[in-house]
């Protein structure tokens, strides 16, 4: 996907021997904000996806509201389901702002001005449907800034020189491509923030 603020691409692939992924991803650009998600379905293939396939249902309908009220919707839906972990990420083009937030092992890392490695940490556990305590970070962006969304299926062995090495989301892809392999359901979003 390509906008005038950001250009982002997305890998997502199951695990061997499933034909369905347990993650699911969303992604949506408005003309002031452009909002991205990853879940994770706890276990993988079908059973895990019901869970995961709530996310981008919600988010479809609902990506204008603020990311805790996302995540309680999100939430709301998960009883009587397996559950999952789950990350939403928005970025408000008009302030220059990355919002985030994450139940559960979805990381996220940011490179500000190619040099400084933003890694906010998770609330531990997953969306079920109990009670949830949630914690969205804001940060500030520029031009050039690159984020790098994944589930647990994707292991970055040095993510902080992987994001330096790479001049775009389009080649942070392309290096993050060569390190996964087919174990686990592996989904992730690379982006560049273009304006």
């Amino acid at each position: 996907m390509l906008t005038e603020h950001v250009e982002v691409y997305v890998y997502q692939a199951a695990k061997r021997g499933n034909w369905e992924s347990g993650d699911t991803y969303f992604m949506q650009a408005e003309k002031d904000y452009f909002i991205c998600a990853i879940a994770d379905g706890l276990g993988s293939g079908p059973i895990a996806r019901q869970s995961a396939q709530i996310i981008p249902k919600v988010l479809s309908e609902f990506h204008s509201e603020t990311i805790d009220e996302l995540l309680s919707r999100c939430n709301e839906y998960m009883v009587q389901k397996r559950g999952a972990a789950v990350a939403i990420l928005k970025i408000d083009h008009t302030q220059k702002t990355i919002q985030y937030s994450c139940v559960g092992n979805v990381r996220l890392y940011i490179l500000h001005n190619r040099t400084k490695m933003i890694y906010p940490l998770p609330v531990m556990g997953y969306l079920s449907g109990r009670p949830q305590k949630l914690n969205t970070q804001q940060y500030d962006y520029q031009a050039g800034d690159l984020f790098f969304l994944h589930s647990d299926g994707v292991t970055l062995n040095s993510p902080k020189f992987l994001l330096k090495e790479s001049s775009g989301a389009y080649e942070l892809s392309r290096n993050v491509l060569q390190t996964v392999d087919d174990g686990d359901d592996a989904t992730f979003i690379a982006g560049s923030l273009l304006l």
